[in-house]
């Protein structure tokens, strides 16, 4: 019996994780200012240069912010900045899952269904690279993530239309981000459920590559309803 890898978390992403999970319940709030690193060392017990790189991976996906000689600050977030990271998709609201995927499924519907239409050979080896490379990583997040990315853009490389590409393109940052945090759910609350997602998109690459444009665009819209419900589920249960 193969089992996966299960890779313990360094001390600064616990930290990291209990900082997020207090600003998306609402003890930490935008504007607020956080304690100083050395109270921070001696709050969660562990040392400074834990704190700091906690604190600097936080800033990096654009959660708080740095003052010079005022301290550090939880920062006010909005999904219209595509530029903000649905970072484990705690902080967005429902209606902002709700128009994210509303983008993918006019975006990728569309592109399943010409795919199916355009594809060539090149194409579909493409999509099996990327199908063979989610398999073979389906316990890892990030590569996860990166593998189901690289799918759905050869997906919409193959419809040859480069507007679609380039507005895909546009939003890649969050359509990675929402595919990450639902291997994420999926990982640790039903695996059962990343072999479901391996299913929906093997369906949709035999639809392209058996150029069947009608079966393409349900086994994608699909496959996006089931994404969706994961999230939406998430937050209905972790935002009470």
């Amino acid at each position: 019996m193969k089992y996966k890898q299960i890779k313990p978390k360094k001390i600064y992403e616990e930290v990291a994780d209990a900082l997020l999970e207090m600003i998306r319940s609402g003890e930490l709030r935008p504007g607020d200012k956080l304690e100083s690193v050395q109270q921070l060392a001696e709050s969660f017990s562990v040392g400074r240069s834990a704190i700091r790189e906690a604190l600097t991976s936080l800033r990096a996906v654009g959660l708080i912010e740095m003052k010079q000689g005022e301290g550090t600050f939880v920062k006010e977030f909005s999904s219209e900045d595509l530029a903000f990271p649905l970072q484990s998709a705690i902080l967005m609201s429902q209606q902002d899952v709700d128009h994210l995927l509303g983008v993918r499924k006019v975006l990728e519907v569309g592109a399943a269904t010409n795919a199916a239409l355009n594809r060539s050979n090149e194409d579909l080896e493409k999509m099996e690279a990327a199908l063979r490379n989610m398999k073979e990583h389906a316990g890892d997040i990030l590569l996860g993530e990166k593998t189901d990315l690289d799918f759905h853009f050869a997906i919409a490389e193959a419809t040859g239309n480069a507007l679609l590409v380039t507005l895909m393109n546009h939003v890649a940052g969050l359509i990675g981000e929402s595919m990450r945090e639902t291997r994420r759910i999926c990982l640790f609350t039903d695996a059962a459920t990343v072999d479901r997602l391996h299913e929906e998109h093997e369906a949709i690459y035999l639809a392209i590559k058996e150029q069947q444009p009608e079966e393409a665009a349900i086994h994608m819209q699909g496959h996006l309803v089931n994404v969706e419900n994961v999230l939406s589920n998430y937050l209905k249960t972790n935002t009470k």
